[in-house]
């Protein structure tokens, strides 16, 4: 096989002298250091392209352009060359058109945003009511209740979160002891850091921390999980056979989380507890037993029950909401993946607004006013 000429240039005063095949496939080895070369001699007013063997549209628009878009002074081609130019100059200073700027568009993405808006609405109510069809009907045949899919719901989302959220639990807890510490020494107020550890990480902080880190993980596992079934065509195939999806797949993950969170949320309340506890006598010298004896005195009971509320309330909302978006996700990867994010933030925003209302709801429950 003969080797392909290669692209020389040759500056000599004020001729240049092109050689070689001037093609893409020859000149790309060589191409920033031609295009910078082209820079340097670009105004020479006599050009020699007598030596070119081939040339093609590349190399023909590589040269055109550096010459300004115009012919030099003095220019040598043999007529071979002259297709190549002619195919290029009506192209070569053409410039893609500016895109169009509707000035309606900014209410033509606020209109579908508001239809979207009502499409998800609408989906979700739609979900909404065939659980609760399928809750009424397994409660009328409890022979129909799917103990499996429950029982590996629950495991999933209640045992295997325990390790993760007892350690972020843990040094939550420390962490709060310690700033909390910090203050109220300057106060001589170091008994009151039991108040604020157990108000604050049974009420408010435990179920919030739990829902965060369970919608992270659960809830894009079961977004993804109903994706991949969807895209593999799983879901088609049970409605095929008669199995509704509602009642092998999301009823048990909803009840599974509805059971599970307040479990969890307890768990992680203790091991922040016993963080905040281990922080406050390190810091302030406040013996465990005395934590232990004076936490039921300053936290009314309301709080666990409150915090235990939350916890149920959030694990049904984190677990519609990914069903939801798991059920809205098409046979493409693209869609699998930003319905999984979508599911997430959504969850954590919808946890957030339900703590705002509990927050309002309850804000003379469990507080002990002096």
């Amino acid at each position: 096989m003969q080797a392909r000429p290669q692209p020389h240039l040759e500056h000599e005063g004020a001729h240049c002298r092109l050689s070689g095949d001037w093609t893409l496939a020859a000149l790309r080895p060589r191409l920033v250091w031609l295009r910078a070369r082209l820079l340097v001699v670009r105004a020479v007013p006599v050009w020699d392209l007598s030596q070119i063997s081939r040339i093609d549209s590349f190399g023909a628009l590589l040269l055109w352009r550096a010459w300004g878009m115009r012919e030099p002074e003095t220019l040598v081609m043999p007529p071979g060359l002259h297709s190549a130019f002619d195919r290029i100059k009506p192209l070569a200073g053409l410039r893609p058109p500016s895109p169009h700027r509707d000035p309606w568009l900014p209410v033509l993405r606020v209109g579908r945003t508001v239809l979207d808006l009502f499409d998800q609405l609408r989906d979700f109510t739609h979900m909404l009511g065939m659980v609760v069809s399928e809750v009424v009907r397994l409660l009328i045949e409890p022979r129909s209740i799917p103990f499996k899919e429950f029982s590996a719901a629950l495991y999933k989302a209640g045992v295997q979160a325990m390790p993760i959220s007892a350690l972020v639990g843990f040094l939550i807890g420390i962490v709060l002891s310690y700033l909390s510490a910090l203050q109220l020494r300057n106060f001589g107020a170091d008994a009151l850091i039991i108040n604020i550890l157990g108000i604050g990480i049974i009420r408010e902080l435990g179920p919030v921390l739990v829902s965060i880190l369970v919608a992270g993980r659960s809830g894009s596992a079961i977004t993804a999980q109903l994706g991949v079934m969807r895209v593999t065509e799983e879901l088609d195939a049970l409605s095929a056979i008669g199995v509704s999806p509602y009642q092998r797949l999301i009823w048990p993950k909803v009840l599974a989380m509805a059971i599970a969170m307040p479990l969890l949320v307890l768990w992680t309340s203790a091991a922040a507890l016993g963080g905040g506890m281990l922080a406050a006598d390190l810091q302030l010298e406040i013996d465990w037993r005395f934590f232990l004896m004076s936490l039921p005195h300053v936290v009314p009971v309301q709080n666990l029950y409150i915090g235990l509320s939350k916890g149920a309330v959030f694990g049904v909302a984190i677990a519609l909401i990914a069903c939801h978006f798991g059920l809205r996700i098409r046979p493409n990867t693209e869609s699998l993946s930003r319905n999984t994010t979508a599911s997430v933030v959504t969850a954590i925003t919808a946890v957030i607004l339900i703590d705002a209302v509990f927050a309002m709801l309850t804000r003379g429950i469990g507080v002990p006013l002096r």
